[in-house]
């Protein structure tokens, strides 16, 4: 039997089980997500922080590249604990670093729903294949609106336990997200620590606790990665930090540049940036901001408040003050083509199967 012949290609309609992560604040460009899909895989839009506006234009850039399977993954909303004493103190602790980039102090616009609301009716009306979700589960009436229009639902789990309320709200296929992952954890049931375990330990547990495809995710960069996961009974991938330094990645070029130098000890998991736990390179911002972690806003407010600060620091070349996700395996990084980190992952997988005498 050939390694991608299975439930997740004929559920996704794509050649080979290889999602690219759907990562927001513009590192998926539609050249990425396009690219991606194009080569056999699945790319994903992350809109996370997209207004529906900028949806719309993304998705139809995404639909004049290619007529392949593509996918739009979107946070769950939460309310956050608005507590002022807390807001007051991030504003105290953010002004020096305002003040050096001469940024004005960012207002907290108000939260709302309806967001989520046009991101999804956006998405029914644009024919998007795909919907993935983070930070949450979708409920069962959102699942059942998007089976109806045909959309697939790929939902997030750090834990068994959420990947068994993701089976009950009725998702297709659930990504097994491991400590290792870059970028935002996907935790939403019980405490972020409670949370944080690895992919290999994850796959398996979940592989046998779940009736629905698993996808793997977190530290998983190549061939070696792909055909590990398998072998731990998931049926495909989803792979971030692998395509954000590639060359159709709208990253930074300082977040680019930091993980083509990073090391595998380099990466800690922090809140400081948005208040929700994330994983990245350690920088100075992280350090310096680690002893009052505790008494800043959660997500999104702490996002809100650090979010000029990001931008500005991106446009004055100060990496040391950036957000720069990344995965534990930022070693096996590369600056590449879509193609050639697509065309490099299905060739080494099949390679490593014939090797060791397994039938294709």
């Amino acid at each position: 039997m050939v390694w991608y012949k299975n439930e997740v290609i004929k559920t996704l309609n794509c050649d080979y089980p290889i999602i690219q992560a759907g990562m927001a604040g513009g590192v998926t460009t539609p050249e990425l997500v396009a690219s991606v899909s194009n080569e056999g895989g699945m790319g994903t839009i992350g809109a996370g922080y997209l207004h529906p506006d900028e949806l719309t234009e993304k998705i139809m850039a995404v639909q004049q590249s290619t007529s392949k399977t593509f996918g739009v993954n979107m946070f769950v909303p939460e309310t956050p604990r608005y507590c002022s004493n807390q807001v007051t103190r991030a504003r105290q602790l953010l002004q020096p670093y305002e003040q050096e980039l001469q940024i004005k102090p960012r207002e907290i616009p108000e939260m709302s729903e309806t967001h989520f609301e046009e991101q999804v009716n956006t998405i029914l009306k644009l024919h998007v294949p795909v919907c993935s979700f983070t930070f949450g589960v979708p409920d069962k009436t959102l699942v059942k609106e998007l089976h109806k229009n045909g959309v697939k639902v790929i939902g997030t789990a750090t834990t068994v336990e959420e990947a068994v309320i993701n089976e009950q709200a009725g998702v297709d296929i659930i990504t097994a997200q491991g400590s290792e992952a870059g970028g935002h954890r996907g935790t939403f049931h019980g405490s972020h620590d409670q949370g944080m375990i690895g992919t290999m330990s994850l796959v398996p547990q979940m592989v046998d606790e779940v009736g629905i495809p698993v996808l793997a995710a977190g530290g998983i960069m190549d061939e070696r990665g792909i055909a590990a996961s398998l072998m731990l009974g998931a049926q495909g991938v989803q792979m971030g930090t692998a395509f954000v330094t590639s060359l159709e990645s709208g990253a930074k070029e300082q977040h680019k540049q930091a993980i083509l130098q990073a090391k595998e000890s380099d990466t800690t998991i922090t809140s400081v940036f948005s208040g929700k736990p994330a994983r990245g390179l350690e920088n100075e911002f992280i350090k310096q901001m680690k002893p009052y972690q505790n008494e800043l806003p959660d997500y999104p407010i702490q996002n809100e408040l650090t979010k000029n600060l990001r931008k500005k620091a991106s446009e004055r070349n100060r990496p040391e003050w950036m957000s720069l996700w990344s995965g534990q395996s930022p070693r096996l990084s590369g600056k590449k083509y879509v193609s050639q980190i697509i065309k490099e992952l299905v060739d080494g997988v099949e390679r490593l199967y014939s090797n060791r005498g397994h039938k294709l």
